[in-house]
């Protein structure tokens, strides 16, 4: 005979809760959540207030994590010639295929990363992707035909979309509006200074010891990144933490309240989650029309990256070697980016909620965007002409920086505002990541055919007014509109 035991009870009690509530009822609930909300904001175990040193911890060992799998995406990009010779790879298409296939699942990956980090928590999540990766960039060194070489490519890509996908989340978990930005330029730079060392790194390891030498490099990085992040990372996402502990102290009315996986089935709960970046893209035409600029100048990047070889190897004569230290100027500018652009970013913020009695909005972000989207086409139309009139070879490389400076100042601001507006900041930033992530694989595929029969200037200059009619006037009219759009959602905060 089964004797009803603690839980049972309070199973019961939330069963027998009334279909159609009494308004004494609404209240108390309506009560005890916002004293729960109150308690919660106070506690220490909420990531908001823990810290300093620890919060600075976990978002570094996350940017490290989001620094190592955008590099495994292009650190194989000056040895592409050693790729085709090796796997006999004749059609240029399919030799493109081989760096950009890692962007295609890297565009679908978060589509199931950032809710499963909302089910289960940040931390298993990344930690399961990073070990994953690891094996899956061994399976590309270890590979012997093109076909093998791409299964392992596109794995590596899906798990390695995770702490990109994931990342936003994280600093969200940690910061509030105010100070997020700091935060937010470190997590972000892993994404784009990445594809920048491993150009750098690769050409010298493809030029000393062989190509299959670059995926042996990201394994190890792989395995020196999860001691750290094993040992000193831990869980950050507030409703899960809130979930372990009232489960802990058997409360099951109050984890009810604050998580809903609680009280329903916990497929139909994932379900959920797993079509919410989905119905964020599709439903919010600001997530977007930022996702679609964002995409735009994440495609130019790396169809920016297929040219470099043609032209520094054809046109300056550099070895593969020394080829790899021409990406150095776009890391340039993402690093000049990273200390302003934030700086304009916390800045304008704080400057603007001032001049509104102190209450900041995400519109307050949009300047930033703008400031950015002005400096993007100046840097094409450096790089683009300057190669084209084929001058001295610093002049392409500063061109290069420019660009890297506007994209990353643009991109940021663009992440703080879909972070500051989306309740579900991992699966806004997933949504965005996707675009930009498919986007990124599409654009070095026609990157050869297009530069051939428009040259560098005109290509260029091509690229340039797309990212002025993208860039310019939708985030002038989202810094005038965004907020009567936001009130209209319900997916918003």
């Amino acid at each position: 005979m089964h004797l009803p035991d603690q839980n049972d009870r309070h199973v019961q009690q939330l069963h027998d809760a009334p279909a159609i509530p009494d308004d004494n009822y609404e209240h108390e609930k309506k009560v005890k959540l916002e004293q729960s909300e109150d308690e919660w904001e106070h506690d220490p175990a909420n990531p908001r207030n823990w810290t300093p040193a620890k919060k600075w911890t976990t978002t570094a060992i996350v940017a490290l994590y989001t620094f190592v799998t955008p590099l495994a995406s292009s650190i194989m990009a000056p040895g592409l010639p050693d790729v085709a010779k090796k796997f006999n790879i004749t059609n240029p298409t399919i030799a493109a295929l081989t760096l950009s296939i890692f962007l295609l699942s890297f565009a679908i990956g978060p589509l199931f990363a950032a809710p499963l980090s909302e089910v289960y928590g940040r931390l298993p999540v990344l930690h399961s992707a990073n070990l994953f990766f690891l094996v899956f960039n061994l399976g590309c060194a270890f590979s012997r035909n093109t076909a093998s070489f791409l299964v392992f490519r596109f794995l590596a890509g899906f798990v390695g979309s995770t702490p990109v996908a994931c990342g936003g989340g994280v600093v969200s978990d940690l910061f509030s509006e105010r100070d997020r930005a700091a935060g937010m330029a470190l997590y972000f730079i892993g994404p784009l200074i990445g594809p920048v060392v491993g150009p750098v790194m690769g050409g010298f390891i493809a030029e000393s010891v062989g190509v299959q030498y670059d995926f042996y490099v990201v394994a190890a990085i792989c395995g020196v990144a999860a001691i750290p992040g094993i040992l000193f990372m831990r869980e950050s996402y507030a409703p899960v933490i809130r979930l372990r502990r009232q489960k802990t102290s058997l409360d099951l009315e109050k984890a009810a309240t604050n998580h809903p996986a609680f009280t329903m089935s916990k497929w139909a709960y994932l379900w959920i989650n797993l079509k919410r970046p989905i119905m964020i893209m599709t439903r919010s035409f600001i997530c977007f029309i930022l996702s679609l600029y964002m995409a735009l100048i994440y495609g130019i990047y790396y169809l920016m990256f297929t040219t470099f070889p043609d032209l520094f190897s054809n046109v300056y004569h550099f070895s593969i070697g020394i080829g790899g230290l021409a990406y150095i100027g776009i890391g340039v500018g993402f690093l000049s980016a990273t200390m302003f652009g934030a700086k304009i970013c916390d800045k304008t913020y704080i400057y603007l909620a001032a001049k509104n009695g102190g209450k900041g909005k995400p519109e307050m972000r949009v300047p930033a965007v703008i400031f950015g989207s002005l400096i993007v086409p100046v840097g094409l139309f450096w790089y683009g002409w300057s190669a084209q009139a084929k001058v001295h070879f610093i002049m392409p490389i500063v061109g290069t920086a420019i660009f890297g400076f506007g994209i990353m100042t643009a991109s940021l601001a663009i992440q703080l505002y879909l972070v500051d507006t989306f309740t579900y900041a991992a699966s806004a930033v997933a949504a965005a990541s996707t675009l930009r992530s498919l986007l990124g694989f599409a654009f070095p595929l026609f990157g050869q055919q297009m530069f051939a029969a428009l040259g560098y200037g005109w290509g260029n200059t091509l690229l340039a007014g797309l990212a002025i009619v993208l860039g310019i006037p939708f985030p002038i009219w989202i810094y005038y509109a965004g907020e009567r759009m936001r009130a209209r959602s319900s997916l918003t905060r």
